[in-house]
């Protein structure tokens, strides 16, 4: 059987070196929310993905909810992520930005001045979250936003889309996962509105299809994706009885707009509830354009998933963190070097390069055995 992973793909204009995506994840890494060298050092090393995507980035100055989270909505920011696109360009990679507003999932110690957590009602999440001022905090109850208020949260979102083109990303993916502030929206627990954004599945998905017609209206539905998590539970996000209504909507919805991939992600390798085959294939059914699976693969899970036609493309999170040649790796069948937890989202004592950018690729690992 020939190795599907490892063959060119196309995502839309787009043809990938590989059918391997870099999944976002969160290194709180952006001094002053501003991306800086050592974010394009660290994508860099890690270009070889046929895509990458990258860590969160928030939209608008109230969705800065972690300490030290990118934003792209100044023209700083724009600059800050040039130094990241064209590093990996230049290495023969693609990179989507992934625009994340952490919602109520956030604290106010680590948002800007005259910032505020809001979210689409008044719900506090369980659980807490790390401040640099004061260690950890629990969530605060956020401020429902109001309904004359929604419009400008979608221009957020758009106006830091045409951002990132302008700052030489290919495209955007929006975050509607991990308890997020889309995600917020579409679950009934936090989401608890009785005016047209909430109640029904229809209702409580309206505001991130609106933000998803809006973005692929600006930049192009072939440059815009969506990630969402079904039967996840990160964020405080408990189940509901019309979980797979919601994502079957979603998905044909999606499908009309057109957008470029759906990016499904699954964290039962961390502990949380698998996402069902059942929910998966109805996705699948729905959704036709390019289908991204996410969580817990191996290079063998990962080709079975691409030969069945289950996915398109798939992502792998964590072992990049520790393996920026993690392509190489899994081609080759070599040993995957393990990351360090505790620098998962701050530095080590030696700076923030330790456990970001440190990590050696194999051959360096074999010049010094």
């Amino acid at each position: 059987m020939s190795q599907k992973l490892f063959s060119p793909a196309q995502l839309g204009p787009y043809t990938l070196q590989n059918h391997v995506v870099m999944a976002p994840m969160t290194r709180s890494r952006a001094l002053g929310n501003v991306a800086n060298s050592l974010i394009a050092e660290y994508y860099a090393q890690r270009a070889s993905a046929g895509l990458i995507i990258s860590e969160g980035v928030s939209p608008s100055p109230n969705g800065l909810g972690y300490a030290r989270i990118p934003g792209l909505f100044t023209q700083e920011q724009v600059e800050g992520w040039r130094l990241t696109t064209q590093a990996v360009h230049t290495k023969g990679g693609h990179i989507f930005v992934q625009l994340m507003h952490t919602g109520r999932i956030g604290h106010a110690l680590n948002l800007p001045e005259g910032a505020e957590v809001v979210a689409p009602s008044a719900v506090q999440a369980a659980g807490t979250m790390w401040t640099d001022q004061q260690q950890m905090q629990d969530h605060p109850q956020p401020r429902a936003l109001r309904p004359d208020e929604l419009p400008g949260l979608l221009q957020e979102f758009v106006h830091s889309a045409k951002l990132a083109i302008e700052a030489g990303f290919d495209g955007v993916e929006l975050h509607g996962a991990n308890g997020y502030l889309l995600e917020q929206f579409l679950n009934p627990v936090s989401n608890q509105r009785t005016d047209e954004y909430g109640g029904s599945v229809e209702n409580r998905a309206r505001f991130v299809l609106e933000v998803a017609k809006a973005v692929a209206e600006a930049i192009g539905p072939e440059r815009t994706g969506i990630r969402l998590s079904p039967w996840g539970m990160a964020s405080d996000m408990p189940h509901y009885p019309e979980i797979d209504a919601t994502y079957e909507y979603l998905a044909t919805e999606l499908q009309r707009l057109n957008l470029v991939y759906l990016h499904l992600v699954d964290h039962s390798a961390m502990g949380a509830p698998a996402v069902p085959e059942a929910t998966v294939a109805a996705v699948r059914q729905r959704f036709t354009n390019t289908l991204i699976l996410s969580g817990g693969y191996d290079a063998a899970r990962a080709e079975e998933a691409l030969q069945s036609g289950r996915a398109d493309l798939v992502a792998f999170g964590r072992p990049f963190i520790a393996n920026p040649d993690l392509v190489e790796r899994l081609r080759t069948g070599a040993e995957l070097s393990p990351l360090d937890p505790a620098t998962l989202y701050a530095p080590g004592p030696e700076g923030f390069h330790q456990g970001f950018t440190d990590y050696p690729a194999l051959a360096e690992v074999e010049a010094v055995r």
